[in-house]
């Protein structure tokens, strides 16, 4: 673990984006290019979290560092690949695999995924279908077409926001709607987890998984404030 081996961070501008500075000295990626963020905010947002260091540096408390990193270093030479694999997530969306039995979580699920696949299909053409077994149903190939063609307008970081929740949540759709802001993070995230909190409900919570999803679930909140207007 690395010691704080600075004393003041700021940001300036630089070329077309922003930079973070640590005693003057612009903040790098781990492959060692400049760290160079598309705006203020999210340039600000990285210099918080490398004002709240301590003693140590503590990369596990900076994911918007991290995730800034992954922008800026690596998914620019990765995005065809990183558009496939939202699009993959989109064919097998969790939102699209709903409950024969019981009742009482089919019903939760209807109500809680339903209207955000029908605001995709509505705002994005990304209309999926549903279904009750355990096999995905081929999705519509425009459908999967308008998806891609949503993620390739997306900006570096976008898309790299994007593709991390799309992994989070287990469900592309309801990563669209969250970058979208047609849902906040704190109900994307309960949203993503339903099966698993009626089934807590039922049988009781396991302490590792309940601690394993808290941090994710506090990891999200603090991307959320990445995601711009």
């Amino acid at each position: 673990m690395a010691k704080r081996f600075y004393k003041e961070v700021g940001t300036s501008p630089k070329g077309a984006g922003f930079v973070v500075t640590l005693d003057n000295r612009v903040l790098k990626t781990p492959g060692k290019q400049a760290l160079l963020i598309d705006s203020p905010l999210r340039a600000k947002l990285v210099a918080a979290e490398w004002q709240a260091q301590e003693e140590d540096i503590k990369p596990e408390t900076m994911p918007c560092t991290r995730l800034m990193n992954v922008a800026c270093e690596l998914t620019p030479s990765r995005r065809p690949e990183l558009i496939k694999e939202f699009c993959s997530y989109c064919e097998t969306d969790l939102l699209c695999f709903r409950a024969d039995a019981p009742h009482d979580l089919a019903e939760r699920q209807a109500q809680k995924w339903q209207p955000i696949l029908d605001w995709a299909a509505r705002e994005h053409g990304v209309s999926l279908l549903v279904t009750s077994g355990v096999t995905a149903l081929p999705q519509p190939k425009i459908s999967l077409i308008a998806a891609a063609s949503y993620a390739e307008k997306l900006s570096h970081t976008d898309l790299t926001l994007l593709l991390h929740m799309t992994a989070s949540f287990g469900s592309g759709v309801l990563a669209l709607a969250a970058l979208e802001k047609h849902v906040d993070m704190e109900t994307a995230y309960h949203t993503s987890r339903l099966d698993e909190v009626f089934q807590n409900e039922r049988w009781g919570e396991d302490e590792e998984a309940v601690a394993r999803n808290e941090n994710i679930r506090s990891e999200l909140l603090k991307l959320a404030n990445l995601i711009q207007e």
